[in-house]
């Protein structure tokens, strides 16, 4: 019963429950500290009611991951396509070597070799990351800078799986703002630009 002696929570708004709560427990205690048994405590609900939604404590702390992720993410827009996709790496690197980042890193641990749910996990934020960079692509389309052949999700996801590859391959706590400026001005901005053989 919810708290106040109302009606039971059911579909939507007690998955919202379920996940704000394990949301708060990754927070807490990073992916370590993630059990359905607190967080079906902390949602006021039972833990059958969390697995009928997800299948282990790892898959639910991916979605209550992304919720996370989420929240943090917002669209730059300074009018020039090289200063937006900077922005956003450095949003990004801001976000993985902070406690977030341990979060990810937790929680990419404990999935192991799931394939499913490493593909969850591949940007460190979902469709919120992807939606981002597609949103200034198109923005930069829109001014000419780019082709638009390169609204695509393969392009947009390029940086981000190069400063993945940052963390994974050296273990770098933060990765310094050179490599984020070579990731942009070597890679990204040449791919955009080839698309179609675009020029501009």
């Amino acid at each position: 019963m919810v708290e106040g002696g109302g009606s039971r929570r059911r579909g939507a708004a007690l998955e919202e429950a379920i996940l704000r709560a394990a949301a708060e427990v990754l927070r807490e205690s990073g992916a370590g500290g993630l059990t359905m048994d607190e967080v079906a405590r902390r949602a006021g609900t039972n833990k059958n009611a969390i697995y009928r939604r997800w299948p282990n404590r790892v898959a639910l702390g991916v979605a209550a991951y992304r919720r996370l992720a989420d929240a943090e993410i917002t669209v730059p827009d300074t009018g020039s396509l090289r200063n937006d996709a900077l922005d956003l790496l450095r949003r990004a690197n801001s976000t993985w070597s902070s406690p977030y980042g341990e979060i990810l890193r937790g929680l990419i641990a404990a999935a192991g070799s799931a394939p499913d749910v490493l593909a969850e996990l591949r940007d460190g934020g979902g469709g919120a990351y992807e939606a981002a960079w597609l949103t200034v692509l198109g923005r930069a389309a829109a001014r000419g800078e780019a082709a638009a052949e390169a609204l695509h999700p393969r392009v947009a996801s390029v940086p981000v799986a190069l400063l993945r590859n940052e963390y994974m391959v050296r273990g770098l706590p933060a990765v310094p703002d050179g490599v984020l400026v070579e990731i942009v001005e070597e890679v990204f901005l040449p791919l955009v630009r080839g698309r179609a053989g675009f020029s501009g």
